[in-house]
């Protein structure tokens, strides 16, 4: 059925090994669980629930998705186990989100849920049903490094590569970790489920937030977060406008900023947290959205971590084109130099970095530098 052929054998596996899947209901996570089968694994299944605050305001699609997901099994026959893992990830994600946005910050939860849920909780309850390996749908491949470490490597579909969100796993679990559909496309995943018969095969990828699902972002965050109004300025210090909260903006945002009047859009340039004023430029290439570096916390490494000074490509948001850049200690967190101007570098996001094919880790904005491109200085954003 699989005309790409069968998943390479993953060297800690044994005949009949137990490998406990994520299952989500996508198709994703199903073809992942077929090619674990092909290969001769003994397979369970387990869908983990990671919110509950309003299943009934048709924005939490839990039950729908455990659904497709006994459908899967059921095609598969393989049985399917349910967790729920939602006040783990309200303490353990969901609070660490609000305190970054209360902050001024742009924080990325599906960053933290992967380390602290996904492959902490969940690995931990894959080894309670007897698994030796787990494994979720994720494009993403793993090379085993030694006994206790594996190279995280780009998947085969470089549009879908999801290393930027796994750059934080415990190297441990990585080494017990299964990626079967990393040497695939999207199209050819859907292909194999077509072929398998599978409900899901040409359903919808997630997108966005997993908490916030399809509402909008502001409405959302004002249920736990209150407003701070502030002014909106230029960056010569011209009142444009006023806000509701910085919290609900984030550096290069255009949409929402309710500025009006002739000439280009207006995009969000810097955020100042201690009188509240969201500085804005006009332009998308106007010189004040450019940066020449950044300030990181303390980085986590999937292996020894590089010599320095280290040369190599960092992403400082997901899908966007890696930045050629060097990067030196800088206290107990590191400083990023671009070689190039990067542009929108917001406090809060991950920078996580590359050396060709292998994501090596990465680690948390937290100052974008003062200089920009034209000499300019501007206060920290």
């Amino acid at each position: 059925m699989n005309a790409v052929g069968p998943m390479p054998p993953w060297p800690l596996a044994a005949p009949g090994a137990h490998v406990v899947v994520a299952l989500s209901g996508g198709v994703d996570s199903a073809v992942a669980a077929f090619r674990l089968l092909e290969q001769g694994y003994r397979v369970s299944a387990l869908f983990m629930k990671n919110w509950e605050d309003d299943d009934t305001g048709g924005f939490c699609s839990a039950a729908a998705d455990f659904a497709s997901a006994r459908t899967v099994c059921d095609r598969l026959e393989i049985p399917l186990h349910a967790v729920n893992f939602a006040r783990d990830y309200k303490e353990r994600v969901f609070a660490r989100f609000l305190a970054d946005c209360r902050a001024g910050l742009t924080p990325n939860p599906d960053v933290l849920c992967n380390r602290e849920i996904k492959f902490d909780v969940y690995w931990q309850h894959a080894r309670s049903l007897g698994a030796t390996l787990m494994a979720t749908g994720h494009y993403a491949r793993c090379t085993p490094l030694n006994a206790d470490q594996a190279l995280l490597k780009t998947s085969r579909d470089a549009d879908r590569d999801q290393t930027y969100f796994l750059h934080t796993i415990d190297g441990a679990v990585l080494r017990r970790t299964l990626f079967p559909i990393g040497d695939l496309t999207k199209e050819e995943v859907r292909a194999i489920a077509r072929r398998l018969g599978l409900h899901n095969a040409d359903r919808k990828s997630s997108t966005g937030i997993c908490f916030i699902g399809e509402r909008h972002f502001k409405t959302f965050l004002r249920r736990y977060l209150t407003d701070a109004p502030g002014p909106i300025r230029s960056i010569d210090g011209a009142l444009k406008g006023h806000h509701d909260g910085l919290m609900y903006y984030t550096i290069g945002q255009r949409h929402g900023l309710g500025i009006g009047g002739p000439g280009e859009p207006w995009y969000v340039a810097r955020k100042h947290l201690a009188d509240r004023t969201l500085i804005v430029a006009q332009g998308r290439r106007h010189p004040a959205l450019y940066r020449r570096g950044c300030l990181t916390a303390a980085p986590s490494w999937l292996t020894d971590p590089p010599a320095f000074p280290w040369r190599g490509l960092v992403k400082i948001r997901y899908r966007e084109k890696a930045h050629a850049c060097t990067v030196e200690p800088a206290g107990e967190g590191l400083r990023i130099t671009f070689t190039q101007p990067a542009w929108a570098v917001a406090p809060g996001q991950s920078a996580v970095f590359y050396e060709g094919d292998t994501c090596l880790g990465g680690a948390v904005v937290t100052t974008a530098d003062d200089e920009n491109p034209s000499g300019q200085t501007t206060r920290q954003g």
